[in-house]
C-alpha cells in the first residue's frame, strides 16, 4: 500500500515514508484494554484461550522487557521523516525490525510467516 501511495505522489511535492517500529515499550494494549473489554466476544471465541493469555499478561502490567526501546525511538524516526527535505521512503527502526526485513528477503513467503506465527 505504501509502495502505491509513494508511486501515485510522485513528483507531487508530497513524500510518502513508511515506519517499520518492530517491538517498541508503549501502552497501546494497556489503553486498548477497555475497549476490548467492552466490544468483544472473547469470552465465546474460537481463540479464547489465547485472548485469556494475554489478558493474564495486561493485568499483571504488561510485558517487561528491557531489550525493548521506549517509543522515543519511533519519534526519533518520525520527526526525520517529517521535517527532512527528503526523507527516506523506509524507515526500519529496531533490530528486531531490520531482522525481519533481511528475512523477508532471504526466505520463502512460506517459511516466513510459519517462523512469524510461532512468535505470535
Amino acid at each position: 500500500l505504501m509502495l502505491c501511495l509513494h508511486q501515485e505522489l510522485l513528483g507531487s511535492g508530497i513524500h510518502v515514508s513508511l515506519i517499520e517500529p518492530g517491538p517498541v515499550t508503549s501502552k497501546i494494549a494497556s489503553n486498548g484494554l477497555f475497549w476490548f473489554l467492552k466490544n468483544s466476544d472473547h469470552e465465546h471465541s474460537v481463540h479464547r484461550a489465547d485472548y485469556e493469555a494475554q489478558l493474564a499478561r495486561l493485568r499483571a502490567g504488561g510485558s517487561t522487557s528491557r531489550l525493548k526501546p521506549g517509543p522515543e525511538v519511533v519519534h526519533t524516526a518520525l520527526r526525520h521523516a517529517l521535517l527532512s527535505r527528503r526523507p527516506r521512503p523506509h524507515y526500519v527502526v529496531t533490530v528486531p525490525a531490520r531482522i525481519g526485513v533481511i528475512l523477508k528477503r532471504i526466505l520463502p513467503a512460506s517459511l516466513l510467516y510459519r517462523l512469524l506465527s510461532k512468535r505470535a
